[in-house]
């Protein structure tokens, strides 16, 4: 384990490196049950994640030593619990941001938190939030990039950036980028509120406004997204009536 000062990130937290482990989010989330003095900021990252974690429990495939695999800790207590859905729009708009000079206008964000390249999967995150009763008292983003791998067999949509733009990328150049755009973002909504980000989050939203196939409890049928509510949940447009789904409920037929 490599420990050092990321001078970048909310006032030069914790940079810790970690060879290989299972999952930065379990460990971060394990060092904080232990009391680990991590302050708002400390960043995890692993060389090789070999258990990486999606939305409910899919899998997160990464090539050792060719991708970011990383977990920031954030401790947003000036938000209700109500509002998680919030980080994760401060999330996926800080790595919109921080990725669309270098990969453009076919870079979108798939609902919920999943980061495409048209039609292809090049990241993803999963936020584990720690509440105590009505309190927030901290957010694990766990957020996975695909850089310079380029074997994704098993992988049907996968993509990386090394494939996209045959160079390959310096990880921690890259994760500093990132965190500076988290950063970022981050403020904004802790200072400006959450409706920019919002605005930013909805327009780089994949499929938006797009007839396209949806499977909806094993049946394919067609719709369009029009909006995300406040709460997360997608707005999907059925000629003429809109439905709204949480996650898992409502999938994209590739």
């Amino acid at each position: 384990m490599q420990s050092n000062t990321f001078s970048s990130f909310l006032n030069g937290q914790k940079f810790i490196t970690l060879k290989s482990i299972s999952s930065t989010n379990d460990y971060l989330k394990e060092e904080l049950s232990k009391s680990a003095p991590f302050s708002e900021g400390t960043v995890i990252m692993a060389e090789e994640q070999f258990g990486g974690r999606g939305q409910s429990g899919n899998k997160w495939l990464s090539e050792s030593g060719k991708n970011l695999t990383f977990s920031i800790l954030l401790k947003p207590s000036f938000l209700n619990p109500i509002q998680q859905f919030n980080i994760n729009i401060v999330i996926c708009v800080a790595i919109y941001e921080a990725l669309y000079p270098l990969l453009g206008e076919e870079l979108a964000i798939k609902w919920p938190n999943d980061i495409y390249v048209g039609d292809r999967k090049l990241g993803g995150i999963l936020i584990e939030n720690i509440l105590q009763g009505n309190e927030w008292r901290e957010s694990v983003v766990g957020i996975g990039i695909n850089v310079n791998q380029e074997d994704f067999s098993g992988l049907k949509n996968a993509c990386s950036i090394k494939e996209l733009l045959h160079r390959e990328y310096i990880l921690t150049d890259l994760l500093y980028d990132l965190c500076k755009s988290i950063e970022k973002c981050y403020f904004q909504l802790k200072n400006q509120g959450i409706a920019d980000l919002q605005l930013v989050y909805k327009k780089a939203l994949y499929g938006l406004n797009e007839v396209r196939k949806f499977n909806l409890e094993g049946v394919s049928v067609e719709g369009k997204i029009i909006d995300v509510a406040d709460d997360g949940q997608l707005i999907v447009d059925f000629n003429g009536h809109s439905a709204r789904f949480n996650f898992k409920e409502i999938e994209f037929v590739f």
